[in-house]
C-alpha cells in the first residue's frame, strides 16, 4: 500500500506528525511519501519508513505550475490513501484531480472520509483524529525516535567531561526564532544557580548546525532540557528526554512524568524560581 501525507508548517509541525506516520507505515505495512515545505523536508530522514519527501510549500507563493507539478507526483504512485493536513481550495481540486480512493481530511470537497476532532491539545495525540477512519489507533505517548549507535556514540563523547548531570539550553533565539524569548540575564541566571546547587553540573548548547538526526542524538545523551525553541522541544519528547518546556502551555505537551510546560506567551514574566522548581532544583 502506498500513503501520501500532505504536511504543511516548519520542521515542527513535521515533528509533531512523526509518530502517527510511522503508526501508520507499521500498521498498514505501508510505503509512504510526504509532502512538505522544502526548508523542513530533511524532517523525515529521521524516519525511514518514509521512502520520498515531495518539496511543496503550501502557502499562497505556489504557482499554478507548482500545483501541476505536484499533481504529477501524486498521481504517478498510485496511492490508495491520502491524509491531508492542508487546508484550501487549490488543495481540493489537486486531490480530486488525483484518482487516491481514500481522502482524508477536516473538510473539503475533496475529503472521502472527514476526521472529526477528540480534543486533543497536545498535537501528536491529536492527530489520532486523522488515523481513525482507517480503523488505526495511536498512542504518541509511547513513540520514540530510534537513533543510529553512531550517532548516540558520538553525541556522548562529544559531552563535556565529568560525572555531573547534563543540562541542555535551547533559547529560541538560538534557532532564529521571531518571538519574544526568555531574557538573556534569566538563562544566564539560571546557570549561576543551578551551578551552585550542583558544581559539577555540565552545560551544554544545542548543535545548531548539525543535522536533525546528530541533534536528537545529542538531545537524547542529555539528562535533561530547558527549552523554548520549538524543534529542541519536539525532539527532547520524541526521544524521551525528560523536558522543562518554556512558553508552553501543560495541555500541549505529553502528560508524563519528567515533561512540563512553563510559562504564557510573554516569557518575560517568568522568573527564575518556577523554572529551578520545575527542574527539581527549588
Amino acid at each position: 500500500m502506498r500513503v501520501l501525507i500532505l504536511i504543511p508548517g516548519g520542521i515542527a509541525s513535521q515533528l509533531q506528525a512523526l509518530p502517527a506516520v510511522a503508526t501508520v507505515a507499521a500498521s498498514l505495512k505501508a510505503q509512504i511519501q510526504v509532502a512538505c515545505a522544502p526548508e523542513a523536508a530533511a524532517s523525515w530522514k529521521l524516519l525511514p519508513a518514509v521512502e520520498k519527501v515531495l518539496p511543496f510549500n503550501f502557502g499562497e507563493g505556489s504557482s499554478l505550475a507548482d500545483w501541476a507539478n505536484l499533481l504529477g507526483n501524486v498521481r504517478e504512485p498510485d496511492f490508495q490513501v491520502c491524509l491531508n493536513l492542508a487546508s484550501g481550495r487549490q488543495v481540493d481540486l489537486m486531490l480530486s484531480m488525483s484518482h487516491i480512493p481514500t481522502r482524508v481530511a477536516t473538510a473539503g470537497f475533496s475529503a472521502t472520509e472527514r476526521v472529526v476532532l477528540d480534543g486533543a491539545t497536545w498535537p501528536q495525540q491529536a492527530l489520532a483524529a486523522y488515523l481513525a477512519p482507517l480503523g488505526i489507533g495511536l498512542d504518541a505517548n509511547s513513540y520514540r525516535l530510534a537513533l543510529p549507535k553512531v550517532a548516540l556514540d558520538q553525541a556522548g563523547a562529544a559531552l563535556p567531561p565529568g560525572q555531573g548531570p547534563v543540562l541542555l539550553l535551547a533559547p529560541a533565539r538560538a534557532a532564529g526564532a521571531e518571538t519574544a524569548d526568555w531574557p538573556a540575564h534569566q538563562w544566564q541566571g539560571l546557570q549561576e544557580r543551578v551551578r551552585q546547587k550542583l558544581a559539577d553540573l555540565r552545560v551544554v548548547s544545542p548543535l545548531l548546525g548539525g543535522t536533525l538526526v546528530e541533534r536528537a542524538a545529542q538531545l537524547a545523551s542529555c539528562d535533561v532540557v530547558l527549552s523554548s525553541d520549538p524543534i529542541a522541544s519536539e525532539l527532547a519528547l520524541l526521544t524521551g528526554t525528560p523536558l522543562v518546556a518554556l512558553g508552553r502551555q501543560p495541555a500541549s505537551l505529553p502528560q508524563r512524568p519528567g515533561v512540563e510546560g512553563l510559562g504564557g506567551p510573554d516569557l518575560g514574566l517568568l522568573g527564575l524560581e518556577p523554572v529551578l522548581q520545575a527542574l527539581g532544583l527549588g
